[in-house]
């Protein structure tokens, strides 16, 4: 069951070994430890010490930013005037947890503020001019857009020519010419000195606010640095910027870390009632009060579910999520959303059997392109999610685009090795509209450029895309001895926390491996792998591989590649490997490529030496025959070969004769034996078959067999 092509392991002694020594030496740390503090580019002690202890000192100066001067004199004036503002911001977590931030921020100014979001369905993403003239007729003379607007030239230019300023925070692709607004502030501007372009956008509103929160201390007459200014900012808004960030993929490094490392320890003690009652909800124990809060606990419990109001519904829902203060609209609120993510997980699955349906009709995985599908009735809300699913199983990008007439909307993921955004931009003759990122981008078009669009587009996947970027390869951190697999080396792996995009999970490799035990758990949709080296036993689970699905058995030599973890059990702790693949072990590997040519020589008509002990007798036919009966009942089974060669009975055949035995069984019409090719499991190539044993009660005439009787002849000379 390898879901990897290929493994990118790093060599166990490496020149840097004497820094990693050092490290180790000066902060008390395991070697392991170490090693991995010096990937993550800590090159000194010291560099480890700081990128374990994160400090709310280590924020960039906001005003480094590109206009966040022009920002700050905006809001501050609309602040003195008592302006009316509204808050501009997209519909996905980013988007929802900027609006959240700065709303709850200007509030606590005392300003007349609002926001608002735009239906995904009805408006779609971005600045739209029927929403612009609404505000500006509401009297809003402000407008910040948040997590969006970067690239709405047109859009606020109308907003001027109806008496409406616009601040930009964006964190998106810029365009060659920026909107002419009151101020843009954007960290991946051209002319920008900013040390960290990788804010998301959420992460861009926390830095408006803290200018402007500098900007107010400093009025009092007080030094903002010395008052500790950014310290009320990180214990009300940084948990929101956490979510943002971390439900965003963005990379975790820099001030991203800074952020998510605060802001999920304030989740995990949150004191907003809304998001209390999500976790809590949610939690699988039914307990109330705190529930540790990891990157993964809002990759997967609190960001789909937020996601889901703008998705579904609309993400206003989700804003006020944020903003009550009440303990039973924040349970009510909680319970809707989750609601609304169980409609959206079944529409999501519909959409993604009909995806796998319309490419085993065309035949077409795009891995001579990419994969472009479309559909009259798919919801656009989810599309994404599929898009994202389709590019991981075949490691291909894709887009599915989800028409309402003549006009199509889009979305798309892609994987490394082609941009996206600049894959739409050479095709943007074709397109109404598009944006995103480089890995993940909308678009709308017209259904008349369908087909050129779907040309132009596989033409760009195949210029761009070499072979070696369409192979599934697992980057390892470290080979592992079995000794180091403890459970103080599991525990130190907190100090790398938080972990996420450009600071992954630990991954390691424990090679030659012998699996003593599979027991399925979890219903038998997971199993519990127990693995033997240097006399060690170690304790694995395999989430969502069953036992029956693994082609690996008791007594395989293996490669393991794994999460090391701490599994608490009634009240004990102890290491435990989260396997992510295995594959067989290398010797094991070139021992079969040697049984496979022996094979190859045996029914080739080869000379056959007699050492190799090709020939079957008589009680290795029934041995075969009663073993395939008994396990196949009558019906039609999958098998993979080794695992049948592991049963006492059969083992002492090998593996050549035991293809023999299959080879003269199925010549003689009492077995029907097919190699698996159709993808239906996972394995070895050539290693599983369907069998289906023919009943007889006539004794078999194994002379029948020109297999057999050609082996006999050749064995005679």
């Amino acid at each position: 069951m390898a879901k990897y092509q290929k493994w990118a392991v790093p060599p166990k002694e490496r020149e840097e070994d004497a820094a990693v020594r050092e490290i180790a030496r000066e902060l008390n740390v395991l070697p392991l430890t170490a090693r991995l503090l010096y990937d993550r580019g800590c090159r000194t002690a010291k560099e480890a010490l700081r990128f374990m202890k994160i400090e709310s000192e280590s924020f960039h100066d906001p005003m480094l930013l590109a206009d966040m001067d022009r920002a700050c004199d905006r809001v501050l004036a609309a602040l003195d005037r008592r302006e009316k503002i509204v808050i501009y911001g997209d519909y996905d977590v980013d988007g929802v947890t900027s609006v959240s931030i700065l709303y709850l921020y200007l509030k606590s100014k005392n300003a007349q503020v609002d926001y608002y979001i735009p239906s995904r369905i009805g408006e779609g993403y971005g600045l739209n001019t029927a929403a612009i003239a609404e505000l500006a007729g509401k009297g809003f003379s402000l407008m910040i857009t948040v997590d969006t607007g970067v690239t709405a030239v047109n859009e606020i230019a109308y907003a001027a020519s109806l008496g409406m300023d616009t601040v930009v925070t964006d964190h998106h692709t810029c365009p060659a010419v920026l909107p002419d607004a009151a101020a843009v502030v954007n960290p991946k501007r051209e002319d920008s000195v900013y040390p960290f372009p990788e804010l998301a956008g959420c992460g861009v509103t926390f830095k408006l606010i803290s200018a402007v929160e500098y900007r107010l201390v400093a009025r009092r007459g007080l030094d903002p640095v010395a008052a500790n200014y950014m310290r009320p900012l990180c214990e009300e808004y940084v948990d929101l910027a956490a979510l943002g960030t971390v439900a965003d993929v963005m990379p975790l490094r820099d001030e991203n870390r800074l952020i998510v490392s605060l802001g999920l320890k304030k989740l995990s003690r949150s004191s907003r009632p809304g998001v209390r009652a999500l976790l809590e909800q949610n939690a699988g124990n039914g307990k109330k009060g705190s529930v540790k809060v990891t990157s993964s606990t809002v990759g997967y419990t609190l960001a789909p579910r937020i996601n889901a109001a703008g998705r579904i519904g609309h993400a206003s829902r989700a804003v006020e999520l944020f903003l009550t203060s009440s303990e039973t609209e924040g349970e009510t609120i909680a319970a809707e959303l989750s609601e609304i993510n169980r409609e959206r997980q079944r529409q999501e699955n519909e959409i993604m059997e009909e995806a796998l349906s319309m490419i085993a009709e065309s035949g077409d995985t795009g891995e001579n392109g990419m994969l472009i599908l479309d559909s009259n009735k798919w919801h656009h809300g989810v599309i994404g999610i599929v898009s994202s699913r389709l590019t991981e199983q075949f490691h291909t990008p894709s887009i599915l685009i989800t028409f309402d007439g003549d006009i199509g909307k889009g979305s798309g993921r892609s994987i490394p090795g082609m941009d996206l955004v600049e894959a739409l931009a050479s095709c943007s003759d074709l397109l109404l509209k598009f944006g995103g990122h480089e890995l993940a981008a909308g678009l709308s078009i017209e259904r008349k450029n369908l087909p050129e669009f779907v040309r132009r587009m596989n033409e760009y996947a195949r210029t761009h895309l070499t072979e070696s970027d369409r192979e599934t390869v697992l980057a390892l951190d470290a080979e592992v001895d079995a000794g180091e697999l403890t459970l103080a080396q599991a525990k130190e792996l907190y100090y790398l926390e938080p972990y996420g995009v450009s600071n992954p999970v630990p991954l390691f490799c424990l090679k030659d491996a012998v699996i003593t035990e599979l027991v399925p758990i979890g219903g038998g949709r997971h199993s519990r792998v127990t693995l033997r080296k240097d006399g060690q036993f170690l304790s694995a689970v395999w989430f969502g591989a069953s036992v029956g699905k693994i082609d690996y058995c008791a007594g395989d030599r293996v490669d393991a590649a794994f999460e090391l973890g701490v599994n608490e059990f009634r009240g004990e702790q102890n290491a435990q490997l989260i396997i992510r693949d295995i594959r067989h072990a290398a010797d094991y590997v070139s021992v079969h490529k040697e049984e496979l040519k022996r094979y190859g020589a045996v029914i080739g008509n080869d000379t056959i030496p007699l050492e190799w002990d090709a020939l079957p007798t008589r009680s290795d036919f029934a041995a075969v025959y009663v073993r395939l009966r008994r396990e196949t009942a009558g019906q039609e089974g999958t098998f993979f070969l080794h695992r049948l060669l592991a049963d006492p009975a059969l083992a002492p055949l090998g593996y050549v004769k035991f293809r023999v035995v299959l080879d003269v069984l199925r010549e003689t019409g009492i077995l029907e034996a097919e190699p698996v090719t159709d993808g239906s499991v996972t394995c070895t190539e050539g290693e599983c078959f369907r069998f289906r044993v023919i009943p007889t009660r006539d004794k078999v005439n194994l002379e029948r067999s020109e297999i057999f009787r050609s082996l006999k002849r050749r064995l005679a000379e």
